[in-house]
């Protein structure tokens, strides 16, 4: 199929992965209200177009937590990476280093921190989740330092994992999802042959390095619901600060008094975020509460966003509502099980020349200049 924007990345998508894949990144917490409201919110956010200002080829280059990257985005960390493409993180990761942005590696990747730091020379960032077994989250600490990640994207909004109803129907979980899954994966033969069998091991690598056995699906799932821990308080994560040398951002911040306890802990940055509508069904859009948040912390931190941004357009917007930059999620997901590598370079260039089309008209030259003046209305 044609791709002429970034949104035709989710139909390639869906016509090429096995169902229980794409329904679980396509997909959200129980009603996933949420989610459609992350992509409604943003798009209800009005600009202000000027004209005769004088800027024809706005730079996008930007300074953020003490890096300069080429465009004002990094991708987020989405688990099972290595699921979508053939060692998927490490396509991502290549993606990003050829766009001058950060990749971020997530806690439950299929492509341990080693082969992904091996695998692309790019800025590489690491998250981790709170868990109870503190070893494991020494564990990766350690590892990601020593492998030249020197960015923590901690994330505290999951002490619980979301209720993703569409999994159970899909068979990512429930009675016979591994059988329901092998089906799945015989009905879509090029995914079977390019990822199922020649991207083995499909395993989750980065806590089998901790573990020392082999993770399948039903052991890594064991595993989560093991160690997630739904009592832990901000207190609790001092260690994290005085532990980790690197620039540390709290992902997972939708109110403002969280927002000043990242502030308290001593983060470098935030990532406004309700993880796509993936957790609370019924947390507000990250569109909607942005703007509060940032100007609650000021210049204390580095402010951050992620959460229904499907264009550069959004990009601009999350940026005008007061975010430093942006993460994406779901869609350069979407890009790389439709063409790997060369679907996510593709992606950031389309989004790039919407960013830079967006800015020409609102007469924005550089990502500073992407204010709360450039907004028309402010949906709240």
């Amino acid at each position: 199929m044609i791709i002429s924007s970034p949104t035709d990345y989710r139909l390639a998508a869906k016509k090429r992965l096995p169902r229980f894949l794409f329904d679980y990144i396509d997909g959200a917490a129980v009603t996933e209200g949420t989610m459609r409201s992350n992509v409604e919110a943003l798009q209800s956010i009005a600009l202000r177009q000027r004209v005769l200002q004088g800027g024809g080829n706005p730079t996008l280059e930007s300074e953020i937590l003490g890096s300069q990257w080429k465009l004002p985005i990094a991708l987020g960390p989405v688990g099972a990476t290595g699921m979508y493409a053939r060692r998927g993180e490490v396509q991502a990761a290549k993606a990003a280093e050829h766009a001058g942005i950060p990749y971020t590696l997530s806690t439950v990747g299929v492509c341990p921190i080693e082969e992904v730091a091996a695998g692309a020379n790019g800025e590489q960032w690491s998250q981790l989740y709170v868990l109870k077994d503190r070893g494991y989250m020494k564990n990766s600490l350690e590892r990601a330092w020593e492998n030249g990640m020197k960015t923590l994207v901690f994330t505290v909004d999951m002490p619980l994992p979301g209720s993703r109803y569409r999994d159970a129907h899909s068979g990512m979980s429930g009675p016979n999802a591994t059988m329901r899954q092998y089906l799945q994966a015989c009905l879509h033969p090029h995914w079977a042959i390019d990822v199922g069998l020649q991207g083995r091991p499909l395993s989750f690598g980065n806590i089998e390095k901790y573990t020392g056995h082999r993770m399948t699906m039903d052991d890594y799932m064991g595993f989560l619901s093991k160690n997630f821990d739904p009592s832990i308080a901000w207190n609790d994560l001092e260690w994290i600060r005085d532990s980790w040398k690197g620039n540390l951002v709290i992902k997972g911040i939708l109110d403002k008094e969280d927002a000043r306890e990242a502030v308290r802990m001593g983060a470098d940055g935030i990532i406004v975020s309700n993880h796509g509508g993936r957790q609370l069904d019924g947390a507000k859009p990250t569109a909607r509460v942005l703007p509060d948040i940032a100007e609650t912390v000021g210049d204390d931190l580095t402010v951050l966003a992620d959460s229904g941004i499907r264009s550069g357009l959004d990009v601009v917007r999350m940026m005008a509502l007061g975010a430093k930059g942006v993460l994406l999620g779901r869609s350069y997901i979407y890009a790389l099980a439709a063409g790997g590598q060369q679907g996510v370079t593709n992606l950031l260039k389309l989004i790039e020349a919407d960013m830079k089309v967006t800015m020409c008209l609102i007469g924005a030259n550089s990502p500073d200049e992407i204010t709360a003046d450039r907004l028309d209305k402010v949906v709240r």
